[in-house]
Formats: structure tokens, sequence, C-alpha cells
């Protein structure tokens, strides 16, 4: 899978694959797609996200963020986020980096191959040397793949604002994958 697995963005001949993967996500994970609007034109979502990575037309409160889908073979399996700096709120849960693997293809490693690749991007067109990662206590998947990349657990936020505790991981970046 490491050699199959490419993170980028969909190219404009994709969009049924796309809309494939978005579709059995987003009942799971309301937030599969960062950004879409339910029938925007395909070309200007793309145009979004790009905008995002070079920190134009940006939300209130959000930061400049690269957003990838993660594609084995012809198929996309997940996506991935990385966020270029944190603001507080992402320095308390949200972090630099947030993925999502669809349904179908949960429990094969893609999680921990999307966080592996998203930590080379990160330190390669970045420049970050260490990223800090969240994830619900109680999600064992996510964990696992945190841990396996290197994830020293720093502490487990809690709070009235949110409705599950959230683990807080520090991963150094390497240099190369």
């Amino acid at each position: 899978m490491r050699d199959r697995l490419e993170l980028r963005l969909p190219r404009l001949e994709e969009e049924a694959e796309f809309l494939r993967a978005h579709r059995a996500t987003t009942p799971d994970v309301p937030n599969f797609l960062d950004s879409y609007e339910e029938g925007m034109p395909f070309a200007r979502y793309i145009e979004k996200l790009e905008q995002q990575a070079r920190g134009e037309n940006l939300l209130r409160g959000h930061v400049p963020s690269t957003f990838l889908f993660a594609f084995d073979d012809a198929r996309i399996v997940g996506r991935g986020s990385l966020r270029h700096e944190l603001n507080d709120f992402l320095f308390r849960v949200g972090g630099h980096i947030g993925y999502t693997v669809v349904p179908e293809f949960r429990r094969r490693g893609y999680a921990t191959e999307i966080l592996r690749q998203l930590l080379t991007i990160a330190r390669v067109r970045l420049g970050l040397a260490r990223v800090l990662v969240t994830c619900d206590d109680d999600n064992v998947g996510s964990i696992r793949a945190i841990e396996k990349n290197g994830g020293v657990l720093e502490n487990v936020v809690s709070g009235a604002d949110l409705d599950t505790p959230k683990r807080r991981y520090w991963i150094d970046c390497p240099a190369e994958s």
C-alpha cells in the first residue's frame, strides 16, 4: 500500500470518484470535505482548496491549510488536511493534521499511511519539525495510527465545549520518507 497511496488533489475527470467518496463518508463524518457545498462546481471546489493552501479568502478563525485526497490507484480511500499553523483552538483540540478514511477502506492501515505522508509534507513543504495531532479519546484506530507514527501523548483535554475528551500528541516530522 505504501507504494500505491498518493496524496493529491483530484483531477477534474475524477469528479465521480470524489462524489462517491464524499457520499460514502459524509453520514459518518460530516466534515469529510472542507469547504464543499453540495452541488458546487467541482472546478470551483478544487480552486477553493488551492486558495486555502495559499492562505487566500480564509474564513474567520481559519488558518492556511493543505487539503489532499488519498488515492489508492483510482480510488479515493481517504483524505488528509495539514494546517500550516496553529491558532488557539487548533492548539487546544484541532492540531496540525486531520485525516479520515472512507468507511469501506478502514482497518487496512490507510490512516497510518496518510498520516505518515502528511508528516513528510509538513516537514518538506512547510518546514515544520514537529506537529500536533489530536483525536477523540475513544478513537482506537486513530490512537494506533498516531502512535505508529511516533506520536507522544502530551495530555487529554476535556471541557464543556467537547462531546468527547481529546488526546493531544506531538510527532517529530521526518526530513524524508
